[in-house]
């Protein structure tokens, strides 16, 4: 029982400590995950106020969350305060069996994002992983008396301290500049119009549909047109029975809402992505507080980039008016999508250097280069 119970301790600290970190070099991707959690379950109908105000701090508990998961593996690893450590181990794993059986079952969110854009997992996976971490620490919490502390009381406490101020130091940092490793669609080299494209082995759910037909007081559902006869009225009223005959492989194109309208209301999307040069694209949302501290130095990179005839445009999602009321510039002004902006765009602006589709490099506003 003794080896059984650290052989879990040590596999359950340690997978904690890493699912912490992996989310941790891009906390925004939980929060936005979370969002996802928060708006399915409004849509619902359960809780929508707590839902709105869960909604609107979403970063601040993916931080918090993420802080929790590696500094309960360091703890469970150094054993410090055992029966604390893992019993919130057991209640946390128990939550997240909870989240990832939602996404499993309901159908209405894709993935639970349990460790982050860089290891995606399915559904059956995610759920299947939190059943058997909630049997092993089920067994460290009954066994804990094998627990013995690695060090004295005082150096467990500093060292589960310094976890915490690590993962902590390492979110903000990221929040404040980019991932320090970008998993998503929109990394370094990667060539945006391919990845608009649809795999060519995509393939989709194929369903049937059944509608209701009246005769009389009696009611049937056919399939349309194949009512027995012309006496059987179709209801227009009541929605067709759906039933699914082949599920698809869910291959879908890597990037499918990231496009550019002009203010005139034309989607140049290809126009831009298939120039032969190098330009700028600069990404931004304006959300009510937002920090200026990086105006100074874009407005010296663009009227240097203008100067010597290289194109730079701002993607937003807020109005072409409001940029230019902010830069104070007459930058040309692309809308996109809000969720394609958040993947693109992990730190609120980014600026990226294009050549063609294909992404040269990008930096976060707070580290737009002088001269590039």
């Amino acid at each position: 029982m003794k080896l059984f119970v650290n052989i879990a301790r040590i596999l359950v600290g340690a997978l904690f400590i890493f699912s912490g970190l992996v989310k941790a070099i891009d906390p925004l991707g939980l929060a936005y995950k979370m969002q996802e959690f928060f708006e399915a379950w409004k849509d619902s109908g359960y809780f929508i106020n707590l839902m709105d105000w869960l909604h609107k701090y979403a970063t601040g508990f993916s931080i918090f969350m993420i802080a929790l998961e590696v500094v309960l593996g360091v703890a469970l690893l150094v054993g410090w305060q055992k029966r604390l450590t893992t019993w919130l181990l057991f209640l946390l794993t128990l939550f997240f069996t909870f989240l990832t059986s939602y996404v499993l079952f309901s159908g209405k969110i894709r993935a639970c994002g349990c460790f982050g854009d860089c290891i995606p997992l399915t559904p059956i996976q995610t759920f299947t992983k939190d059943i058997i971490l909630t049997v092993l620490i089920f067994f460290i919490l009954i066994g804990q008396k094998y627990i013995a502390p690695l060090f004295k009381k005082m150096v467990n406490g500093i060292i589960v301290l310094l976890s915490l101020i690590g993962v902590l130091c390492l979110q903000f940092y990221v929040l404040k500049h980019l991932p320090l490793k970008d998993c998503l669609p929109y990394k370094i080299g990667n060539n945006i119009l391919e990845l608009r494209k649809t795999p060519k082995d995509a393939t989709y759910d194929k369903f049937a549909y059944t509608y209701f037909y009246k005769k009389g007081n009696e009611e049937k559902d056919f399939e349309y047109g194949k009512q027995p006869d012309s006496t059987w009225i179709l209801d227009a009223n009541k929605q067709p029975n759906k039933k699914l005959l082949e599920k698809g492989n869910g291959k879908v194109a890597l990037i499918n809402d990231f496009s550019f309208t002009t203010e005139a209301g034309n989607d140049t999307t290809e126009e831009v992505l298939n120039q032969r040069a190098y330009y700028l694209l600069f990404i931004k949302e304006i959300p009510k507080d937002y920090n200026t501290g990086w105006i100074k130095s874009f407005q010296s990179l663009y009227n240097e980039k203008k100067a010597a005839n290289i194109p730079v445009f701002v993607v937003t999602s807020a109005s072409a008016k409001d940029i230019h009321a902010l830069l104070n510039t007459d930058i040309a002004v692309f809308t996109c999508d809000a969720t394609a902006i958040k993947t693109a765009a992990r730190v609120n602006p980014t600026l990226f250097l294009m050549n063609g589709p294909v992404i040269q490099n990008k930096w976060a506003g707070t580290d737009i280069p002088a001269s590039k």
